[in-house]
Formats: structure tokens, sequence, C-alpha cells
């Protein structure tokens, strides 16, 4: 029988996100940002294959899935494809496998589900493969697929700085609880970073991050961007504002919305007062690290 593994690929909270202007060489943006890992998570069941084989990917939505997409993408654009690819690369050797990944996480909701796909084929290759890179190993070859993906090797809650590559791991417990929003706005990361500079981007604040980390205010420099990409998106941000009495934020370039709650109980029933009044699909959702799933 071939050996398989069941990888779990959760989604990530920017909980407070501050953006820098674009470098020069390259036109990327550096960020400082307190990521969080919750249990809304795709499933990755990944086959060793013979050393001889070709390796074949699937990649279709999991019947839980809230909102869904077309998989209309070309399978070797696939960020779990191409972080198999890299590491076969960087090993210098072929790593046969079959891969079925079902997604739950929204494309394009600011949430990091490519990137956690990716994240968890590189942890299922080396798994079964034997490799013993570790997580720094795993973490380099990451960094030149996606910048969430060093994160989300192992997850948790961590602040995340430069282009993603500096994985600050916080030790104490994250247990905040969340309810996700998931709107029919399009927010498209290019479009949204351009708003950013066209409204002349910002200085990073990696003072405002760690204040968010010991209780101070979440934020996310991009909400504005987002807003002015996505009108729709405002309203039903000040709608939901209005119904819960708490704030409403936005987690990465957009377009997912999230609440913090203070336990599951209470994220529950927000997540079911948001979905009748506002006719938008929710969630409620815990952290949760890798090693944790």
């Amino acid at each position: 029988m071939r050996p398989s593994l069941l990888e779990y690929a959760p989604a990530k909270l920017n909980m407070a996100l501050s953006v820098g202007p674009p470098d020069d060489a390259f036109g990327l943006h550096p960020i400082c940002s307190w990521m969080v890992t919750v249990d809304l998570m795709d499933e990755l069941t990944v086959t060793r294959l013979d050393d001889n084989s070709i390796s074949r990917y699937a990649v279709q939505w999991h019947g839980e899935a809230k909102r869904v997409a077309d998989v209309d993408w070309p399978i070797t654009d696939d960020l779990a494809v191409k972080a198999h690819l890299a590491l076969e690369r960087y090993t210098g050797r072929r790593l046969p496998v079959q891969l079925r990944l079902e997604k739950r996480i929204p494309v394009g909701g600011g949430l990091g589900g490519g990137s956690s796909d990716a994240a968890a084929m590189l942890r299922a290759c080396d798994s079964l493969f034997d490799l013993r890179l570790g997580n720094d190993v795993l973490r380099h070859v990451a960094s030149a697929i996606g910048s969430d993906i060093p994160f989300l090797i192992r997850g948790g809650s961590a602040i995340v700085s430069g282009f993603g590559e500096a994985v600050e791991q916080l030790d104490g417990p994250c247990d905040t609880h969340a309810v996700l929003v998931f709107p029919e706005a399009s927010c498209p990361t290019g479009s949204i970073y351009a708003h950013f500079d066209a409204a002349g981007a910002d200085r990073l604040d990696e003072a405002a991050v760690r204040e968010a980390v010991s209780g101070g205010p979440l934020f996310n420099a991009l909400a504005a961007a987002a807003a002015t990409e996505a009108p729709e998106l405002a309203t039903l941000q000040s709608s939901i504002e209005a119904t819960t009495g708490r704030p409403v934020h936005v987690s990465g370039s957009g377009s997912t919305l999230f609440l913090v709650c203070d336990t599951g109980l209470e994220a529950g029933a927000i997540a079911t007062a948001i979905k009748s009044r506002h006719d938008v699909p929710t969630i409620p959702v815990r952290p949760v690290r890798t090693e944790a799933v």
C-alpha cells in the first residue's frame, strides 16, 4: 500500500498589518504583521508514488466550502504544485506524488489559502520522503514562492516582517476567537496595492503591530485601499458594525472581514446573527497551529 498523508492547511488572519512603500529594486512592499492561523482549513491528501512515476494533481472544492469559485487556473500555477516542484529543485531529486486538494478557504479572500496549501505540501513531502529538512529549510524554500508561506510552515501566532521571510514566533497562546464573513466583493491584490500606493504609501509601524499583540487596537493598512476597490465591502463592514456593536476588520488585502470574540459560544451566536441579518456566509473560528491539526 502506498504511503499517504492527510495534511491540513489553515487560513491566516492579519490581526494587525502595517505596509511600507515599495522598494526600489523590485517594487515589493515590506510589511510588519501579526498573523494568526485559524481552524478554517483546506485538506491535502498527498500520496507517495513509485520513484519512476509522474506526479499528478487535482484541485477541487470541499463540500463544506462557504464561498466557491471556478478552479480555472493552470495546475502548474497552483501554489501547492509550485511548492512541490520547488522542493524537487532544492533536493535535486524527483519526489513523485499524487495530490488531492480540497479547498474550504475562499480564493482571493486575504486568508492565505493558496500559501497555506503550499506550506502543507512542503510539510507532507518532507515527511513522506523522510527528508528531515526542518522548518528553517522549508521556510527558505517557501520564501521564493510567496510571502505568506514561510509563516504558514508552522503557523500559530507570529510577527512577520520584511517580505515575509522574517518570522518571529510568539510563544504565548493566542486564545482569541473570531467570526469570518465572506462577501462577494472582489479585491485583486495588485489593485489593492495600486490604490495603497496612489494614496501615498505610509511608513512601516512595527510598534503599532507589537502594541496590537499586547492588547492594543487591531488595524490594517490596506483596509482603505480595499474600500476604494470595493465600496460595497465598506458598506457591509459598517452595517455589520452597527448590527454587532463591535469593530469589523479586513484580513490581508481583502475581501474577508472578521470580528474578534471572547469565546467560541459568542462567536457562534454572532456568526448566526450576521448570516441571518445580512445574508452573507459566515463561520466562527478559533486559533490553531499546524502541529496541532
